[in-house]
């Protein structure tokens, strides 16, 4: 997988196309050989295992399964993904720890800061579908 910056603002990773469904694409992404001299490689994801797979809602064009593409992330989203996944989350799990402690033992405080994580998470996993829209995803053809 080719992770080349396009631009400064998006990166391309090459993929094969290995399923296709009625509005959607499924990109399996290839292992790529850069990632070993990668600084963001811990923050990337995608050096963890040998392939990934991509799922593009409505792509432009029709495709086969085995053709080869590119996929093109714009760097934006990925930023956004980790304040959603990660950053927001945790300021939220703080500021909870530090309101409940002023009102609740330190180990229920704890376990509310935790517990407060779960209604999170689920709001996410029902907003799945807009979420997908909002970080569209795009391929081309090589």
């Amino acid at each position: 997988m080719n992770s080349q910056p396009s631009n400064k603002n998006t990166f391309i990773h090459a993929g094969i196309v290995t399923k296709i469904g009625d509005e959607s694409v499924v990109v399996s992404l290839e292992q790529n050989i850069h990632c070993e001299s990668c600084r963001a490689k811990a923050a990337c994801g995608i050096s963890e295992s040998n392939t990934k797979e991509i799922e593009i809602i409505n792509p432009n064009d029709s495709y086969k399964i085995n053709e080869h593409v590119n996929v093109v992330l714009k760097k934006a989203l990925g930023f956004k993904a980790v304040f959603w996944a990660y950053v927001f989350p945790f300021i939220l799990m703080f500021l909870t720890l530090i309101i409940a402690s002023i009102y609740l033992k330190e180990w229920i405080a704890g376990i509310l800061s935790l517990l407060i994580l779960i209604p999170y998470y689920l709001t996410l996993y029902f907003l799945k579908s807009k979420l997908k829209s909002a970080f569209k995803i795009s391929i081309l053809k090589i």
